[in-house]
């Protein structure tokens, strides 16, 4: 498997579902000078929404959310893959995981443009050693 994996933290809070609340957030994270690997959100009911974060720097990012007042759930564990994109590509992730007899828990995949991809895989926190090993993770 060509391409890299490796073990990022991945941060979860929860927002008002309005107009103008991820453009709050997101500025003010980057006028803390905060990089994102990945975010991705979604509407939940009653009027919330769950913003996803994966930052470059854990402990920047925390200081920022705080700043911004926005309450961060329990870090966790997930893996950042990136690599040239070929049909199959995440396939093979899942099969080696599937190999070791590890659930995914969620996936999140992308084509990156100029033959690239990424993704980032969320697993159960108890099979991350065990995931890290599956994957070659670095």
């Amino acid at each position: 498997m060509s391409g890299t994996i490796r073990q990022v933290e991945h941060y979860s809070a929860t927002v008002a579902d309005k107009a103008g609340e991820g453009a709050r957030v997101l500025g003010a994270l980057r006028d803390a000078g905060v990089n994102l690997i990945a975010l991705w959100g979604y509407a939940r009911v009653g009027g919330k929404a769950t913003l996803e974060f994966i930052p470059e720097n854990g402990a920047a990012f925390v200081a920022a959310a705080k700043a911004a007042k926005l309450k961060l759930r329990k870090k966790q564990v997930a893996f950042h893959v990136e690599g040239e994109d070929r049909p199959g590509a995440v396939a093979e992730m899942l099969a080696k995981l599937a190999a070791a007899k590890i659930s995914v828990g969620a996936l999140q995949a992308v084509c990156a443009g100029s033959g690239r991809y990424g993704a980032v895989i969320f697993l159960p926190q108890k099979a991350v050693g065990k995931a890290a090993t599956a994957l070659g993770a670095s």
